[in-house]
């Protein structure tokens, strides 16, 4: 009696997770914005040991405890920033209770409260810049004024253009009929961003206001 032969299955080929080509993009992005500002610290270093005198008495007029509360304003930011991620990656773009309970809130409204404590640092670094002028130091004053506006204004640039980017964001939860993976990655890519902004600037407040 013969036997029949089990009919033999093809092995099953192993799925390759490839990374995602926007966050790989974005991360590259960034290495290359890091340059940037390490040129910039490079600029406020050297500046600072060629006229270390300007240091001795400008800096005097930075108001630390108010730039104190304004960097704390923007590292609260990254924590609602990264809440917002978290209800991207569940696919919860609006709240499912009370705007009072936060713990219900969506990707919307944790990126609406980000975008509000943005604006608001933004907001302080104006007036900080508006006292610095009446008391004399602008970006044509002196090697200190250039340096101090420099490198504070293209980071404060760098916190607009992740403002624009929270709006588009916070638009596209609301038009969206279906939010998917596609519309979560666009939120995740926007937090590297913003954390990135975040972490720069604590190197700038360590640099700027707290060496002496």
């Amino acid at each position: 009696m013969s036997t029949a032969t089990a009919p033999h299955s093809a092995p099953a080929h192993p799925t390759v997770n490839r990374p995602n080509t926007v966050s790989v993009g974005t991360i590259v992005w960034l290495a290359s914005e890091l340059m940037f500002f390490a040129g910039l610290f490079a600029m406020y270093f050297t500046l600072r040991s060629v006229v270390p005198e300007l240091w001795t008495t400008e800096a005097a007029k930075l108001a630390i405890p108010f730039s104190t509360v304004n960097t704390l304003i923007l590292v609260s930011s990254s924590f609602t920033c990264q809440f917002g991620v978290f209800a991207a990656e569940r696919f919860q773009v609006h709240r499912q209770g009370s705007v009072f309970n936060p713990v219900k809130w969506g990707m919307t409204e944790w990126f609406v409260l980000t975008f509000i404590l943005g604006a608001t640092f933004i907001g302080g670094q104006v007036y900080e810049y508006a006292t610095l002028v009446s008391e004399g130091v602008s970006l044509s004053s002196h090697a200190y004024g250039s340096a101090f506006y420099l490198t504070t204004g293209f980071h404060g640039l760098h916190v607009i253009g992740g403002l624009v980017a929270f709006l588009l964001i916070i638009g596209r939860g609301f038009a969206a009929k279906n939010f998917g993976h596609f519309e979560a990655t666009s939120a995740i890519v926007v937090s590297y961003y913003w954390h990135f902004v975040d972490v720069v600037w604590i190197g700038l407040f360590i640099v700027i206001y707290l060496i002496k």
